[in-house]
């Protein structure tokens, strides 16, 4: 029980963080079609990194709390955070510009394609002192590689398998990893993960774990949850594999913190995610995973095979 007071007071903490750098990133977004959205780390996902990581300690861990951008395209999101890099304000970058840019270097064992930087907070108010170095993660996707990363997160929802971490069936992670480099080929004219495999034996070995799995078929067969999130801002989305996706509004941010803490207490069995954004087609975009939305990803796979 302490250690669950202590994970939760310490993402509590970052409610301020959060709420600053989502303020100043959708300011810089306003007018450019970027989709904005700022979450909480869920419980389990802590507890699972730590258990992953035993020499991680929790004060390190640099991605509690996120904000998420989506571009359209490769070059308008280098033209952004470029920009966002000269910004002024005293929130210290703490990464090099390419050491998590998995654009340039996708993630070779799970084909994972993005950027991340991590900001340490930094205020010179009174009120706000005890939050200096505090970290938020920032992560900048396209549409295309965010509708990869959801059907991964969905694969880990409905499969006994996590590709994501690397965990279950291999199989899995080896064809999303492929069907990342058919994304970057086709969509982005870019190289993935396997730069060296032909157009063939790309399409070709993909098909081949895609017959031995099911994998487009059983994302083909999955309902997105037909629900509206209020426009109340705040949303909690309570996943469950067997369930129909439940989402709860709440107009204030502590109010819907309280009943995170109080919900993930109730249900340990189940994903639970705090989330916000200004609309209800940014959170669905930015959190297809929780509506088992993976509609986007088929598409393109399937228009980059052919």
């Amino acid at each position: 029980v302490d250690d669950l007071d202590v994970i939760e007071q310490w993402r509590a903490a970052h409610r301020a963080v959060l709420n600053t750098f989502q303020a100043i990133l959708r300011e810089r977004a306003r007018g450019k079609r970027i989709t904005v959205a700022q979450r909480h780390k869920r419980r389990r996902t802590i507890f699972d990194k730590l258990t992953r990581h035993p020499k991680m300690q929790l004060s390190r861990m640099d991605d509690v709390a996120g904000c998420r951008l989506i571009f359209e395209r490769v070059s308008d999101l280098y033209t952004f955070r470029e920009a966002f890099h000269r910004a002024r304000f005293n929130h210290r970058r703490r990464n090099e510009i390419d050491k998590y840019d998995y654009i340039k270097q996708p993630n070779p064992k799970t084909g994972y394609r993005g950027v991340h930087d991590v900001y340490e907070y930094d205020v010179r108010s009174e009120v706000g002192k005890p939050l200096t170095g505090l970290y938020v993660e920032i992560q900048y996707r396209t549409l295309v590689q965010h509708a990869w990363a959801t059907a991964v997160e969905v694969i880990g929802f409905i499969t006994e398998s996590q590709p994501k971490f690397q965990q279950g069936d291999k199989r899995f992670q080896r064809a999303m990893a492929l069907a990342s480099e058919i994304l970057a080929r086709t969509q982005e004219a870019m190289k993935g993960p396997f730069p060296d495999l032909s157009d063939r034996e790309l399409v070709t070995e993909f098909l081949t774990m895609d017959g031995e799995l099911g994998l487009l078929k059983t994302l083909s067969g999955l309902n997105a949850a037909d629900q509206e999130v209020s426009a109340k801002r705040n949303a909690i989305l309570i996943f469950s594999g067997d369930r129909a996706l439940e989402v709860r509004s709440f107009r204030d941010a502590p109010d819907a913190l309280r009943a995170l803490f109080e919900l993930e207490r109730q249900m340990p069995d189940r994903d639970i995610v705090l989330v916000r954004a200004d609309t209800t087609d940014e959170v669905r975009l930015a959190f297809k995973n929780y509506f088992s939305d993976a509609r986007d990803f088929i598409d393109l796979v399937e228009t980059g095979c052919t």
